[in-house]
């Protein structure tokens, strides 16, 4: 199926990338589950070699992705790690990387445990002040990379702005998106040069897949993370494409449900009295609302609060019913976390007492569940505290 080039977002998610199967006719992009590929003759084949190098199902989902984010080519790895470690390959030794203070504790754990004994540096900044990124670069910065919404304390980076300061430099701009996913932020269209996801979230949606891509603007920067893809090896498989190629035919529609139930929730908790504090970018009350209004679709489906105390916290994640406690987000599940011990358990304390996250901090990732359903069971535990 050819798609026109004003086809619009959800025609996007549905075809790009994807055409009838050629043998039988099939609709849905088969599973190529084959480690090889017989070749006609010496030299001669149908565009395919050996799995790692290339693979139908994995390369459907990569032309959807790029699709949907409006890039020139997408890379599909085997986590959204790898995706983030395949992006820094394009840097070398002594060069440095300006960094949203407030990203996954994962990517901290690589930046400052693996990849700083190669000679990369990092620096962490609060990216939602333009100026402060501006005064952390120096003559070795090569890559900003930038978090927003930020995980978990939802702070809002203006990537037209951010962009215009690093390529003003000749720095690349590289954007997480997983929070926001492309039916809400779309970084590519605001000057980002590199977009990545864990596909593992909202593109996949199911809670049963790990992945992740990272698509790009640069035809030399596609070169080489193609040669990386396959000379690192880290791919995702046929099957783990297969679903979340899945899942991207339904993103603008569970896109919808996860930010109404992310709003509502985030709405129930301004005021309570067991709250001391709501980030979710959908508030007026948010430091950047305005910018989340104009630079998003949407506000999503990940909030987070504050209760106080860790003794607090653990009350609620204790006392849900409805509401899973789980590492993760966006599944059609409603997810409930606790960062300073999950997900950025990896960050050293000084620094998550630094930017403001704290050992009170609950995180929800708004499913698609009743919204009634979702209340009482967040009304019920609160009621424990």
């Amino acid at each position: 199926m050819k798609l026109g080039p004003d086809a619009r977002f959800s025609t996007v998610c549905l075809h790009a990338g994807q055409t009838p199967d050629p043998s039988t006719g099939a609709i849905v992009t088969p599973i190529y589950q084959t480690s090889t590929y017989v070749q006609e003759a010496l030299g001669k084949h149908k565009g395919y070699e050996y799995a790692r190098t290339q693979n139908p199902t994995r390369a459907a989902l990569e032309g959807n992705i790029a699709a949907m984010e409006k890039g020139k080519a997408a890379f599909a790895f085997a986590s959204g790690m790898a995706a983030i470690d395949a992006i820094t390959t394009l840097l070398k030794a002594g060069d440095h990387v300006v960094v949203s203070d407030n990203v996954y504790g994962g990517t901290v754990r690589l930046f400052e445990k693996v990849l700083s004994r190669y000679a990369l540096t990092f620096s962490y900044v609060d990216t939602s002040d333009v100026a402060a990124v501006e005064r952390a670069f120096t003559p070795s910065t090569q890559l900003l990379f930038v978090e927003t919404p930020s995980n978990p304390l939802m702070r809002i980076t203006d990537l037209a702005a951010v962009a215009a300061a690093a390529h003003a430099r000749g720095i690349r701009l590289a954007v997480d998106n997983t929070f926001a996913s492309p039916a809400i932020q779309r970084p590519i269209e605001l000057g980002a040069d590199l977009v990545t996801h864990s596909t593992t979230k909202y593109l996949n949606g199911h809670s049963d897949s790990v992945g992740g891509i990272v698509v790009t603007t640069r035809d030399e920067d596609a070169a080489w993370l193609q040669f990386v893809q396959n000379a690192a090896g880290a791919i995702l498989s046929p099957f783990d494409s297969w679903l979340v190629l899945r899942g991207t035919k339904t993103l603008p529609l569970r896109m919808a449900v996860h930010s109404q139930n992310g709003l509502a929730l985030a709405q129930m908790l301004v005021g309570h009295p067991k709250v001391r504090h709501v980030y979710y970018p959908g508030l007026p009350s948010h430091p950047q609302y305005d910018l989340a209004r104009r630079q998003m679709r949407g506000f999503g489906g990940m909030l987070t609060f504050d209760l106080g105390s860790l003794e607090a916290a653990g009350r609620v994640l204790g006392a849900v019913r409805l509401m899973s406690l789980a590492e993760s987000l966006g599944g059609v599940e409603t997810l409930i976390s606790h960062p300073a011990s999950m997900t950025h358990a990896s960050v050293p304390a000084e620094h998550r007492r630094a930017i403001g996250l704290t050992d009170g901090l609950v995180r929800i990732s708004a499913g698609i569940e009743d919204i009634d359903d979702l209340r009482e069971d967040l009304a019920q535990a609160l009621d424990k505290v």
